[in-house]
């Protein structure tokens, strides 16, 4: 399916799952293009970011921010095109960084929107490192982390945007970076591509031995976004006075009740006492609100010298988004997962 000029493709929020989403969740509607106002623009949405967060977001329960009403549309962080403008600042044909959500078309007054020119080089970056996922890794790492020279660094979902982000800039530090991913390839390009000193796979029978043996001096900072198991394979290896930056669970997304086996939590906040630890979540935006432009700086620079390396998973089409996120739920994306929603 391709955009439509006077049709609106929009992916709405059927029902609320329970555990895993289903074919039951979102439901694809098609309604007519809508037109924008006096002070309004238009936008094409050329580009959507599929990310864990959304899961939360189906849920009706109290979070950082409302949840999807059932019927309305996906939410989502979108690079689009400006079709028509009465919004000073704004003119047909520019690219701007918006949140349209799962959808062609969106109207917006201006708020929240970014303008990228008119001809920007890598314009789908914006949803990846050059955006909230390189943010997120670069301040937590750095502001919370707080990474010295000579110190482990350890970061969950080692190939994803934000882990393979983290384990980058822990290098640039001076840091031995050790990451944990799902699979023989992901671990490979973590360590090969990546340059990452060790990358572990999670699903090896021996993991917990495997991660031991990779950080023999201790683990000084973990960057966590998965949770589970890899959490408690990392806890006994942290070091006192370690920092744990948390930006994501998500291992526990689908979940619908409690993990098997005896309840860690005892034994987790009393490594947290005994070992001195700081462990603070953050959601980017709302914790960082006035890092971005030094942080634009900065990974424009590396990325200049080659000193960041970034991969983006392009899925074609606004229809597969539901499956393409199943799979970012489950670990089989490989890289950024993004959306190309338009034709150009």
């Amino acid at each position: 399916m391709t955009q439509d000029t006077n049709k609106n493709r929009q992916i709405v929020l059927a029902q609320r799952p329970v555990g895993a989403p289903d074919a039951n969740t979102l439901r694809l509607e098609t309604s007519d293009k809508p037109v924008a106002g006096a002070g309004q623009m238009l936008l094409r949405t050329e580009y959507l970011s599929l990310d864990p967060y959304m899961r939360g977001r189906m849920n009706d329960s109290k979070s950082y921010a409302e949840p999807v009403a059932i019927g309305a549309p996906m939410v989502g962080g979108t690079v689009a095109r400006v079709v028509t403008s009465d919004v000073e600042g704004f003119s047909e044909g520019d690219w701007v960084l918006s949140f349209n959500g799962w959808q062609d078309y969106a109207v917006s007054d201006g708020a929240g929107v970014t303008n990228m020119g008119t001809d920007p080089a890598h314009p789908s970056w914006a949803l990846g490192i050059m955006g909230m996922p390189g943010l997120t890794a670069y301040c937590g790492l750095l502001e919370i982390g707080a990474p010295k020279a000579g110190e482990t660094v350890v970061t969950a979902a080692a190939t994803g945007p934000v882990g393979a982000t983290v384990g980058q800039i822990a290098k640039i530090k001076g840091c031995r970076a050790v990451g944990i991913a799902g699979g023989g390839e992901k671990c490979a390009h973590a360590v090969n591509e990546l340059g990452f000193d060790a990358c572990i796979d999670r699903n090896a029978t021996d993991f917990e031995v495997q991660l031991a043996a990779a950080c023999p001096d201790g683990i000084d900072v973990y960057f966590e976004n998965v949770g589970g198991a890899v959490l408690a394979a990392v806890l006994p290896l942290l070091n006192p006075f370690a920092r744990v930056p948390l930006c994501g669970l998500v291992s526990q997304y689908n979940a619908t009740s409690l993990p098997e086996g005896p309840d860690r939590s005892g034994a987790m906040l009393g490594a947290f006492l005994v070992k001195k630890i700081k462990v603070e979540g953050f959601i980017v935006w709302d914790s960082f609100p006035n890092h971005y432009p030094r942080f634009a700086k900065e990974m424009t620079d590396w990325i200049k010298e080659g000193k960041i390396k970034y991969r983006e998973q392009m899925v074609e089409g606004l229809e597969h988004a539901p499956d393409a996120f199943n799979g970012l739920l489950e670990g089989r994306n490989f890289g950024k997962l993004v959306v190309k929603v338009g034709a150009s």
